[in-house]
């Protein structure tokens, strides 16, 4: 059977709802989620196959002014996957409406030959009016088709998926047919402690927080899989609100966490978590590169 296949890029500014759009085209979950700006750092895939056709969604950091040499990595995978892609899905908030860097990012690409889908995203949220208002100023600026949807409640988004298609090029298969991310287990691992931080911690910890897996291991005679993470911070405040008042915080992390370990590794998981500073790590390189981010 003749296949086909395509890498599309999911971009915007931060907190638009990339990750959520992705896990909905693909209907699992890819990259974690939360309220909070930045929450993607790395270049994540999502992939759909079936009928003979694979797309490959490439969940983007947002794009966004750099502060630091993390903040400078996460804009340049953004930019990288962008350019790399044979088609981009531009992802606007209808309650914000399309800002002035979104219509940058669209022009640079239009010029550049890239086809862009723009996609107004929380319908669910905003009027009609401000959908329409948005969409219309995406047109105007070039895109090849214009989305409004919902990526919370999966409006419009079945819609998405078919005009997607036309995108699709002959070509193989680039995943087996039951990969659903290209992501290790241990980077997934990383991400789901990381998400369940961001959505209980105070908001001025979750940007400073890195996780590292030290170790996963798995004892088959009782079907348990150990694994062994340290959630990296910049400040002693930061790792006692991580921790707690009587660790209290730091076991609500692994409980919610453990969870979805369990689902990942399809056993039972016991979890050791750690808490440790190091000062400034979103400008370390080392740091960096023990996390993934290099």
């Amino acid at each position: 059977m003749d296949t086909k296949s395509a890498f599309i890029a999911v971009a915007g500014s931060p907190n638009v709802g990339k990750s959520t759009l992705v896990n909905r085209l693909v209907g699992e979950k890819v990259s974690i989620v939360s309220s909070k700006p930045q929450t993607t750092r790395n270049r994540l895939s999502g992939i759909l196959t079936q009928n003979g056709y694979q797309m490959v969604f490439i969940d983007t950091p947002g794009i966004f002014d750099a502060k630091n040499r993390l903040g400078e990595y996460m804009v340049k995978t953004a930019y990288e996957a962008v350019r790399n892609a044979d088609a981009v899905l531009l992802v606007c908030d209808a309650t914000r409406g399309a800002d002035e860097r979104d219509k940058a990012v669209m022009g640079e690409l239009v010029k550049k030959g890239v086809p862009v889908a723009a996609v107004v995203n929380k319908k669910d949220a905003a009027g009609v009016e401000k959908c329409e208002a948005a969409a219309a100023e995406l047109k105007a600026a070039g895109a090849d088709g214009v989305y409004v949807i919902s990526a919370k409640t999966g409006e419009g988004v079945t819609e998405l998926l078919e005009a997607l298609k036309k995108y699709l090029k002959e070509g193989p298969l680039y995943y087996p047919e039951d990969y659903y991310t290209d992501q290790p287990e241990r980077a997934i691992a990383a991400e789901i402690i990381r998400e369940k931080a961001l959505l209980l911690l105070r908001e001025e910890v979750p940007h400073g927080i890195g996780v590292l897996i030290e170790k996963v291991s798995r004892r088959e005679e009782r079907d348990i899989t150990d694994v062994c993470a340290v959630i990296i911070c910049e400040r002693e405040t930061h790792k006692a609100i991580i921790i707690g008042r009587g660790g209290r915080q730091l076991k609500r992390i692994g409980s919610e966490a453990r969870k979805d370990l369990e689902e990942l590794f399809g056993t039972k998981v016991f979890l050791e978590l750690f808490v440790k500073v190091e000062p400034s790590w979103r400008d370390s390189k080392r740091v960096m590169r023990e996390l993934g981010y290099e």
